[in-house]
């Protein structure tokens, strides 16, 4: 016990369950003993597999109110991340898609990141959070000043990291692009074992409806989606929040009905009885058109991004090629002259299972996984 090696776990932030929780949740089972650093913890808000174990928070955790903006300290969390002391651990484990790749090991230590992606909102996604109509004009001027300093710091932070492990053959392109590495892709746990149970059985709605299953947030695009379904005159369910909830609601009519955060029951529950998901966004890989998939459900995407490695096109889904209203609505039409075999869209998504991922990350940290079990 005495040789036993000490373990960092360091996590953006744990505000929520969503898609990068869920993998830290996996590295959390498999490094038990393991420490966790995060830049705000709200407790209660993820799950007791991360909350049992010691969590260490920056200062940002002290500041007022903290949990209702915390995304606007961006300019501060670079200085936050370096406040955290990890002298005594032999390795480190980043779950990053913000600040957390910058976490420095010490001499001798080893660090590894998995990259849910480079700093979307100073890369690539820069525009869907900061262009005109997304943000105030004295947010659009403090982050036109401060993207290229911060853009500097995340690539100047790169060689803290001794290896990459990418979400996705996505990002793997896109950390080879930004930070000049190349990286290993081991794709995020889904639990398609709970969300299968019923897929044999699926049955739409009698009152048809299509779901939104998405953390409220600008990239996501849901506010084209609400606008073609209130162009088409059909049901939609949005089932999320995030800083966006508010101006979202705003704009929705009749045919748009916003569910807040369910449990895992009854988000299953409507995966089961919805005609199909919207996926409108651009994302990195994308966790909930697989739950979807696992109960049987096609799924309409984007044609970018993660869900190009996830939907077999015309199998389980299909997709379309512009982020506009007109894109939709043209393939929510194409959707209801086709037909779909739910359990064939639910054997797809089962080689995407939360056991391959488990048993993906065990294999990676072998040496480390065997001294800690």
């Amino acid at each position: 016990m005495k040789n036993r090696r000490r373990i960092a776990l360091v996590h953006d932030w744990l505000t929520g369950m969503r898609g990068g929780e869920k993998v830290l949740e996996v590295l959390c089972g498999l490094f038990p003993e393991a420490d966790v650093f995060t830049l705000v913890h709200l407790p209660g808000k993820v799950s007791p597999a991360i909350e049992s174990h010691r969590i260490f928070t920056s200062p940002l955790q002290k500041v007022p109110h903290i949990e209702a903006y915390y995304r606007h300290l961006l300019p501060l969390m670079p200085w936050a991340i370096n406040q955290f002391d990890y002298s005594s651990y032999d390795l480190l484990i980043s779950s990053s898609h913000c600040v957390a790749k910058a976490a420095r090991p010490a001499d001798g230590a080893r660090h590894v990141c998995y990259c849910h992606t480079p700093m979307r909102y100073i890369w690539d996604q820069y525009d869907a959070y900061f262009a005109p109509g997304r943000a105030s004009l004295p947010v659009r001027w403090v982050m036109s000043a401060l993207r290229t300093p911060l853009q500097r710091w995340d690539v100047a932070t790169v060689p803290r990291v001794h290896e990459f492990i990418a979400n996705s053959e996505n990002v793997r392109t896109r950390i080879r692009r930004l930070y000049h590495r190349e990286s290993s892709v081991i794709y995020p746990p889904v639990n398609v074992d709970y969300y299968s149970q019923g897929a044999r059985s699926r049955q739409p709605d009698p009152d048809p409806f299509y779901l939104i299953v998405s953390a409220l947030a600008p990239y996501k695009r849901v506010d084209m989606a609400i606008e073609a379904f209130q162009r088409m005159k059909k049901r939609l369910i949005v089932i999320g929040e995030g800083q966006e909830s508010r101006a979202l609601m705003e704009a929705a009519g009749p045919y748009v009905e916003f569910r807040g955060w369910l449990s895992d029951a009854e988000l299953r529950s409507h995966y089961l009885r919805c005609q199909a998901l919207l996926f409108p966004g651009e994302e990195d890989f994308g966790i909930v058109p697989l739950e979807a998939m696992a109960a049987g459900c096609p799924v309409l995407a984007y044609r970018k991004g993660g869900a190009l490695e996830t939907i077999a096109e015309n199998q389980t889904g299909l997709f379309f090629d512009d982020q506009s209203v007109e894109s939709i609505v043209e393939a929510v039409q194409r959707f209801e002259k086709m037909s779909f075999d739910p359990v064939a869209i639910s054997s797809h998504a089962a080689r995407f299972g939360r056991q391959c991922c488990q048993a993906a990350f065990r294999s990676y940290f072998l040496e480390y996984a065997s001294e800690m079990s």
